[in-house]
């Protein structure tokens, strides 16, 4: 597990050279997938932000803060452009997953389509899966894509009222998914920090930058206290759920996993 602020100015490293360092992140708002990670890269094209899917990701160096991705510089030069400014639409994201010869992670019931992890989407596909751009026209120019550091700051109201804010995500550096939102509770529990998963929000204005979640300030207030500086340990992640009430997501999915796995899939 990792926060998305710390994941920030992580370099980026491709087989034969830098390309630059994380800027931001690209969520799916429909499942709450990193579907991009957004890479700031400095002087080398011109100021230029590029996006660089998960499914690139072939190692983690925590001490050196570093990714290394499966691209060359020139890929990533002359990769569809993208104004990381505007939002991203789904024709937008067909013609990046063409040019990189990447599967659609929206085809399939799973986080990363048939799969639960971007490594094995890629790995499933073997090139069978039809990214191609001169199929694109007739997806939706629908939007789905969210900013960690645009939602940083939305309101989170609970059944009963406000309760805090986002103040920051913890990412699952394996699936590459959001796990938890850090809710800052504000002057309503003086310096506390607690997490909600995505999975107990009830709907999200985004236009009134507002989160709501089908929890009481009672529970939230009660919920384990979540210190940044230390690592979530499954036992943390065990309490915490059970404090909600609510089944533990790695569960589900390791039953999804047996079951994909004795059906052949």
């Amino acid at each position: 597990m990792i926060t998305n602020k710390n994941l920030r100015d992580f370099a980026i490293r491709a087989t034969d050279g830098e390309l630059g360092t994380v800027d931001d992140l690209y969520f799916d708002d429909k499942n709450w997938g990193i579907r991009y990670l957004v890479i700031d890269t400095g002087g080398w094209l011109g100021g230029r932000r590029v996006l660089i899917s998960p499914m690139s990701v072939a190692h983690t160096d925590w001490e050196a803060k570093q990714l290394d991705v499966t691209l060359t510089k020139s890929q990533v030069e002359h990769s569809p452009s993208v104004d990381t400014h505007q939002p991203v639409s789904r024709q937008h994201e067909a013609l990046y997953s063409g040019y990189y010869g990447y599967p659609y992670y929206w085809a399939g019931p799973n986080m990363w389509g048939p799969a639960f992890y971007p490594a094995g989407l890629v790995s499933a596909a073997h090139g069978s899966v039809e990214p191609k751009a001169g199929k694109t026209h007739h997806l939706s120019a629908d939007f789905h894509l969210r900013s960690t550091e645009a939602v940083t700051g939305y309101n989170i109201e609970a059944a009963d009222g406000d309760i805090g804010h986002v103040d920051g995500f913890v990412v699952d550096d394996e699936a590459w998914a959001i796990r938890y939102m850090e809710v800052a509770t504000r002057n309503w529990l003086p310096g506390k920090k607690v997490l909600v998963s995505p999975e107990w929000i009830e709907g999200v204005s985004w236009t009134d930058s507002k989160v709501f979640v089908g929890l009481t300030r009672e529970v939230i207030k009660g919920a384990p206290r979540y210190t940044e500086s230390e690592p979530i340990t499954r036992e943390y992640e065990s309490l915490l759920h059970l404090h909600y009430g609510r089944q533990p997501y790695w569960l589900r999915e390791e039953k999804h996993k047996a079951a994909y796995s004795l059906s052949g899939v």
